[in-house]
């Protein structure tokens, strides 16, 4: 078992399905044990000059923090201090009750009632009601506002398809009273009370978001929020900064005073301002610094479920090809890649879905059992064998020893090891396959959106898991997913998913996983690369903390010695 295998097996990763093959009836509750689960302290915190002001950096400007927009780990991060779900994932990665003190499940496996806490308000002091989770789900859904995770977290639900046609009265949600929040899904998901602790489930406020428009979340005034921190200040190119927020149910425990984020994408300028002292949390390191910072007590390589890949996008040629785009997959060598240029920071992805990802059986792993049912694409300890492969569909592709295909750009932002990825690429395509590619790099605002868009030929690509389910990964390539960046459209491929993601019965669901999966690489619009760890810098100081392996890090109970 791998390191990363070991912490998540120890952390408590495998949760119960949520509908399984006997959805009997369910119920979760808090108590004073879990009320404070997600950051126990004995530090005082009452907003002002005792508690501690905390800057830390974890990426540039994000192009939103509109929980119904953002799809990228930075912009999450910073909705997950602002907001709270009605569970949440604690620092033991347990799901926990958040704004809902207990929910229950039907014996059928289709109904969540979920009951919230007395007297929750938001940041302005106003009541927070079960009406704005109606509210709030019903905007995900909504085709005007375009959620990009829409589909991902709401496609279980009933009426759902009506919803994104329009119909928003159509989904499956409502609040019978002010403390009662009821979902109704259209068939059972052994995965929904994950779902539910996802960065886009967080309730908004609607005289917030409807007074102020598509500027709601930019503005402190506007960005209401019901988390253990508000928006104060958002200067941008800068940072962004939150305080404690009093009107929080657990703010007793909340000891940070401000937390800003420093909002920076070169990493040599974050690395200065950390060794000044000006920052206590670094997530962007120079590589050239790694191996001495490596054995430091500040510095950290911690396992992340999360995959970097290639999208190829599948609607412009030559890319259309499936046999070009395996032929470019199989040529790289992702050994050489994750230990050599990535200094060992990552491991040689072998399939899609990234190691520390749960199986059907309780303490098994997705990508094990697909190495066991000997179905691992990429031959990482004889890349000879590979290139040969490549070489052959390269030619049957009709580009023999690369002759006659065009040069293409590659699209990446310089963050991390994107820009001697890119490089390796460009000299391991030449040398192998013959074959001429440019190096396209852009600001991270810039990135994503041109990525979504699909004004790209190949682009650099990531995805951090949200939930401990490889659905969560796997439908990002569902035709109608907002996070389709490849523009992938497979309909036996949506076929298996749709089963898997609709099934009660859990062996059933991961099995078809399994299926889409060996599918999803055979057809190659997305090209793995490796399975990430983070590396990051943090003042040893630093205590209360805490770092998730769905690459997030918590703050807002920290303390400094």
């Amino acid at each position: 078992m791998s390191l990363m295998l070991a912490v998540l097996a120890a952390s408590g990763m495998m949760l119960t399905a949520c509908g399984g093959n006997k959805p009997a009836e369910t119920k979760a509750s808090a108590d004073t044990t879990t009320a404070a689960a997600a950051g126990e302290t004995t530090a005082a915190a009452n907003g002002n000059s005792a508690g501690l002001d905390l800057a830390v950096q974890l990426g540039p400007n994000p192009e939103t923090i509109d929980p119904a927009l953002n799809s990228s780990v930075d912009g999450a991060n910073m909705i997950m201090h602002a907001f709270e779900t009605l569970l949440i994932v604690d620092k033991e990665n347990k799901i926990v009750p958040g704004q809902a003190e207990s929910y229950d499940i039907s014996p059928d496996g289709l109904t969540y009632t979920f009951k919230l806490r007395d007297g929750l308000k938001w940041s302005d002091g106003s009541p927070l009601t079960a009406n704005d989770f109606v509210y709030a789900w019903k905007r995900l859904a909504d085709p005007n506002v375009a959620a990009p995770y829409g589909a991902d977290m709401l496609g279980p639900v009933k009426g759902y398809e009506e919803a994104a046609a329009g119909n928003l009265d159509a989904l499956g949600v409502s609040a019978p009273d002010d403390k009662t929040f009821v979902v109704e899904l259209a068939s059972p998901c052994v995965y929904f009370v994950k779902l539910v602790t996802h960065a886009s489930m967080v309730p908004v406020q609607k005289a917030a978001v409807e007074g102020a428009g598509d500027q709601w979340s930019l503005k402190p005034e506007t960005y209401v929020s019901n988390g253990p921190l508000k928006m104060t200040e958002w200067v941008p190119g800068s940072h962004i900064t939150f305080a404690k927020n009093e009107n929080y149910w657990n703010a007793d425990k909340v000891t940070l005073n401000t937390l800003k984020f420093v909002l920076m994408e070169d990493s040599n300028a974050a690395y200065s301002a950390y060794q000044a002292g000006e920052l206590q949390m670094i997530k962007y390191v120079p590589t050239e610094e790694i191996p001495a910072l490596k054995g430091t007590d500040a510095f950290h390589i911690d396992p992340s479920m999360s995959v970097s890949y290639l999208n190829f996008q599948t609607q412009k040629e030559p890319f259309n090809n499936p046999d070009v785009r395996r032929a470019l997959s199989l040529a790289i060598d992702r050994k050489y890649v994750a230990e050599t240029v990535m200094q060992g920071t990552s491991a040689p992805a072998t399939n899609f879905v990234p190691d520390g990802v749960s199986d059907a059986e309780g303490g098994t792993f997705f990508n094990d059992v697909t190495a066991k049912e000997g179905k691992t694409f990429f031959n990482i300890d004889d890349h000879a064998s590979d290139v040969a492969k490549a070489k052959e569909l390269l030619a049957k592709a009709g580009y023999p020893d690369g002759q006659g295909f065009p040069t293409f750009e590659y699209m990446t932002n310089d963050a991390g090891f994107n820009k001697p990825v890119a490089e390796y690429l460009q000299s391991c395509w030449k040398e192998t396959l013959n074959i001429n590619m440019d190096i396209k790099i852009v600001e991270w605002a810039t990135f994503t959106p041109t990525r979504r868009a699909g004004d790209y030929q190949v682009s650099r690509g990531g995805w951090g898991f949200d939930f401990d389910d490889p659905s969560n990964l796997l439908n990002v390539n569902l035709s109608n997913s907002g996070n389709n960046d490849a523009k992938y459209n497979n309909p036996e491929f949506d076929k298996l998913l749709n089963e898997a993601n609709s099934t009660a019965d859990v062996k059933e669901h991961y099995k078809k996983l399994h299926e889409a999966e060996s599918l999803l690489l055979e057809d190659s619009p997305i090209v793995p690369i490796t399975y990430k760890n983070e590396f990051y810098l943090q003042n040893p100081k630093l205590k209360g903390t805490w770092y998730s392996p769905y690459s997030f890090w918590f703050f807002q109970y920290a303390t400094m010695e």
